[in-house]
């Protein structure tokens, strides 16, 4: 009897279905998928409110335990440390060629200017550079400069295009170094600031 109910009803489904025609059974799909989704989202929900609802791990006896924070005279001996040698800078600018040719560009001579500030005692470098090439290659140059050079700073990065069709354009990289003259010492070891 069971057999023959579950054939009837499947029977009626079918020219149900049939009566109703494609976009009903359509929309009747998309129905059920809907409350289906809305169920998942719902369990879901309820999920993220139990783990929400639980106590957060007491942290273990070795977090617990700060690092002391650094004194004034260790994070200036940590800054004084990431400068450049005032004696390296050719050298730096020669780098900056190298990597300006690596990446396909023309580099004409650059302008330079040396500083002092007296109050840091920290020497600057600023470097212009003429550049002609393509917009990704001086991007790439410009990337490269900084992780060649991590105590430099750009401080401009221009770009000039004489025709939209052109391929290549003329870019103003300027960069500036921040060094320190390490035959002199640093500031805390010339009887500077602490």
């Amino acid at each position: 009897m069971m057999a023959t109910d579950l054939a009837l009803l499947r029977l009626r489904a079918q020219l149900l279905l049939r009566r109703l025609g494609a976009p009903a059974c359509l929309a009747v799909a998309l129905l059920v998928l809907g409350m289906a989704a809305w169920a998942w989202a719902w369990q879901q929900r309820a999920v993220a409110a139990r783990l929400e609802a639980r106590p957060l791990p007491q942290p273990s006896v070795a977090v617990a335990i700060a690092v002391p924070p650094a004194t004034a005279s260790e994070n200036l001996a940590r800054f004084y440390a990431a400068l450049g040698q005032q004696r390296h800078a050719e050298q730096q600018v020669k780098q900056l060629f190298d990597l300006a040719a690596k990446n396909g560009l023309l580099l004409a001579q650059g302008e330079y200017k040396s500083g002092y500030d007296k109050a840091s005692r920290v020497a600057t470098y600023q470097v212009t550079l003429p550049l002609k090439g393509s917009y990704a290659a001086v991007w790439q140059f410009a990337l490269q400069a900084l992780r060649a050079v991590p105590f430099a700073s750009l401080d401009e990065l221009s770009f000039r295009r004489e025709q939209i069709a052109d391929t290549e354009l003329e870019a103003r990289l300027r960069l500036t170094f921040y060094l320190t003259d390490a035959q002199a010492g640093t500031p805390a070891d010339a009887g500077g600031a602490p």
